[in-house]
């Protein structure tokens, strides 16, 4: 009888644990960002600002062979000087669990408005940069970024 009993727990144990695997493996395909949650998310910091486009150049590849290390380079035109300088930069994807990808500041005193990184890409999808300067103006640029079988998934 005793080993009926703990039979059943270890069953039971197993079942848990394989349960929580696949539960494991199956959420980070769960949430992903959309366009929508992208416009939600820069509508939370910009309310209906109007974007211009120019000032800001996005590089990062058409096609990125190994998703997990995307580069990415933002260049924002400015004079960086007290009157006029960038106060920010923000990278946002559509295709990953959260909308915001990473977030720059700068100050006149950075002589330059140039940031570098690397970011996980999980599939294809667009990358929106938005750079916010001092006299309260807002570019923005979009870029497709498509990732290969090679990479996470296309």
């Amino acid at each position: 009888m005793v080993l009926k009993s703990v039979e059943k727990t270890r069953r039971e144990t197993l079942a848990l644990a394989a349960i929580a695997g696949l539960a494991a493996l199956l959420a980070p395909r769960m949430a992903v960002a959309d366009e929508a949650a992208v416009a939600a998310e820069i509508k939370k910091l910009y309310g209906d600002k109007k974007f211009e486009s120019g000032k800001v150049k996005l590089d990062v590849p058409e096609i990125a062979e190994n998703g997990l290390v995307v580069p990415i380079n933002v260049d924002v035109e400015s004079p960086m000087t007290d009157g006029d300088y960038v106060k920010a930069v923000h990278v946002f994807a559509d295709g990953n669990p959260l909308p915001g990808v990473v977030s720059y500041r700068f100050t006149p005193a950075c002589g330059k408005a140039s940031a570098s990184t690397r970011m996980r890409l999980s599939q294809t999808q667009n990358i929106v940069c938005i750079a916010e300067m001092s006299n309260g103006a807002l570019h923005s640029v979009k870029s497709n970024v498509k990732v290969t079988i090679g990479g996470c998934g296309g």
